[in-house]
């Protein structure tokens, strides 16, 4: 991002306009659009929206387009809505796309009293594409992944945000961004928060959407509570909502939020749980919960407009520790098995068991309590994660897990 401003016009531009884009017409509803975005970004002509390819770059038009349509200001570099990026590092590697450009799409909304007071908002938006190492599919190789939860459901969760607060701005200005190459380290968001143009302590906070597209039973988790002590005044003046909101104080984890998080910003990560179709080729538009996420943005949207009535100073910063790991570690083991990131009680809880892995032929089942793998006892997902990389392929063990209040031994060979 070369130079940093939210007082300019927007400029006017060619963007590749998509034929599929939703105009601003007011002939659909909100739930509508926010449909109509997740499933034009997790479509197979997306090709999965892999960091670094021509599907990324389709998608950040489409995204920057829908940005240009509300009348959001232009914030990436040169006056444009993309900040271009370099993607480096092993999963890139892995994946075929290092050293290719990536981008983010850059937009905000000038606040009315305080402009150069600021509140992000984030999500990213590329996806597995044909899965490889970032994938869970082990079994299927080059398989499209059309990543539609994770993430687009974020994205159409940011977009309608943007077009809301941009009917009724507020004192402090916005920033709404599209992350890319998330599934490749976080690589976007730490590009970002390495090269701010302003200064950090003019940010009161970061709000990260990612998975928010699988609201079942109004449950909703959100991370991050913990990094300042003004969130214990904000969440209860937020609107109602009818959401069944469970909250974790780490805001240090595997998703955007984190790169803010480590340069003492507060922040708050959205999320609606894991389940057996992450990083598979299962995680279709058609499981997606429209109603949900509009759900959880009008949510976000009272925790934004409370924080407009804040001043940057008055945002307190505490660093937490870490409660959500990535689980595609490629140096380790797998069991088969998708955390329950909700949790806090002691052990690794188990949200879901691959069909066929490790886990599923051992006998472990979905809501188990992991208290001990092998020799070592398991306290949380860190310890969990730590003791997967004291094992390889073939070796047998035994898993102590906690099931209806009785402890099971059961035997495991990991693949």
């Amino acid at each position: 991002m070369k130079k940093f401003s939210l007082n300019i016009l927007p400029i006017i531009f060619v963007l590749l306009i998509q034929s599929s884009c939703i105009s601003n017409s007011g002939e659909y509803t909100a739930e509508e659009k926010i449909r109509q975005d997740v499933e034009w970004l997790a479509s197979d002509d997306r090709g999965g929206r892999l960091a670094g390819t021509e599907y990324e770059a389709s998608a950040a038009n489409y995204i920057a387009d829908r940005f240009l349509q509300i009348g959001l200001n232009p914030a990436g570099d040169s006056d444009t809505y993309l900040q271009h990026d370099l993607l480096e590092g092993p999963l890139a590697q892995s994946m075929g796309v290092d050293n290719y450009i990536s981008r983010n799409v850059v937009a905000g909304i000038t606040g009315s009293e305080n402009p150069g007071q600021f509140i992000i908002v984030g999500a990213h938006y590329d996806g597995q594409g044909h899965g490889g190492t970032i994938s869970l599919n082990h079994e299927t190789a080059d398989t499209l992944h059309n990543s539609a939860d994770d993430n687009a459901s974020g994205v159409a969760g940011l977009i309608h945000l943007a077009r809301e607060i941009s009917e009724e701005p507020l004192s402090k200005s916005v920033l709404f961004i599209a992350f890319s190459g998330e599934e490749l380290g976080l690589l976007g968001s730490r590009y970002f928060a390495d090269n701010l143009q302003i200064s950090s302590d003019s940010i009161l906070a970061m709000i990260n959407f990612d998975m928010i597209g699988r609201l079942t039973e109004e449950e909703l988790t959100i991370f991050g509570t913990g990094t300042s002590s003004q969130w214990d005044e904000i969440l209860p003046e937020a609107v109602e909502s009818g959401l069944d909101i469970r909250t974790n104080s780490s805001g240090n984890g595997a998703s955007d939020h984190s790169s803010f998080h480590d340069i003492g910003i507060p922040v708050l990560h959205y999320f609606t749980g894991t389940h057996a179709d992450y990083h598979r080729a299962s995680d279709t538009s058609d499981k997606v919960n429209a109603n949900g996420i509009l759900a959880i943005t009008e949510h976000a949207s009272g925790i934004i407009r409370e924080l407009s009535n804040l001043h940057a100073d008055e945002m307190d910063f505490t660093a937490t520790e870490s409660q959500q790991q990535n689980i595609m570690r490629g140096d380790s083991v797998t069991m088969g098995v998708l955390p329950d990131y909700t949790y806090s009680g002691d052990g690794f809880r188990i949200d879901g068991v691959r069909e066929g892995g490790a886990a599923d032929e051992a006998g472990l089942r979905e809501g188990d309590v992991i208290v001990q793998v092998g020799e070592f006892e398991i306290v949380d997902i860190n310890g969990y994660m730590e003791a997967l990389g004291e094992f390889t392929s073939g070796e047998e063990i035994v898993v102590k897990v906690r099931r209806s209040g009785e402890i099971r031994d059961l035997t495991l060979t990991f693949k």
